[in-house]
């Protein structure tokens, strides 16, 4: 097989990434996997990689080089996080916001990382939430001297925990 970047030298480093069902494949040989910022020698992940694969920087000219944005602490320049894809220090997240957001758009299609929950955890994760969020606003009533208030969320928790209870004993149950 031959590499997807100079279509001559064989093609020795595959790799593979999947998105929403969609399979992304790419073949490179060395000498192209090295020109692209790949370290075989390293521990690296592959969502370095196949963000770092998608976009070649540019060739840069001596005039757009002098205004190139770069961080005030570390000096770490755009072409250079482009090309490494990491930042130097914790000032960078403020210098390179814009490149942040694009590339956390581009890898969780959202502006945020959430996260995942198992599915078996996921209504466990939200009825514990829940009664985290009920404690705080029986302090707040308590402190406000709202106790029928506080009575009320008081008996939601209890509720919501005998829920979990119940869900907990039918799951052993099913077992």
């Amino acid at each position: 097989m031959k590499c997807e970047c100079c279509h001559e030298a064989e093609a020795t480093i595959h790799l593979t990434q999947v998105i929403d069902g969609n399979v992304k494949k790419l073949n490179l040989c060395p000498d192209c996997a090295a020109e692209s910022g790949i370290d075989l020698n390293s521990p690296i992940s592959i969502t370095d990689i196949l963000m770092g694969l998608g976009a070649q920087p540019p060739e840069v000219s001596p005039a757009a080089a002098e205004f190139d944005l770069s961080c005030s602490r570390c000096q770490l320049t755009r072409t250079e996080f482009k090309k490494r894809s990491r930042l130097g220090c914790p000032e960078c997240y403020n210098a390179f916001m814009g490149e942040l957001t694009a590339l956390t758009k581009a890898m969780h299609h959202s502006g945020q990382h959430i996260g995942k929950i198992p599915v078996c955890q996921g209504s466990q994760a939200r009825i514990t939430a829940q009664i985290a969020a009920l404690q705080k606003d029986i302090a707040t009533a308590i402190a406000m001297e709202q106790y029928e208030e506080a009575a009320s969320l008081r008996d939601k928790i209890k509720a919501l925990r005998e829920n979990v209870q119940s869900s907990e004993t039918g799951a052993s149950n099913d077992a």
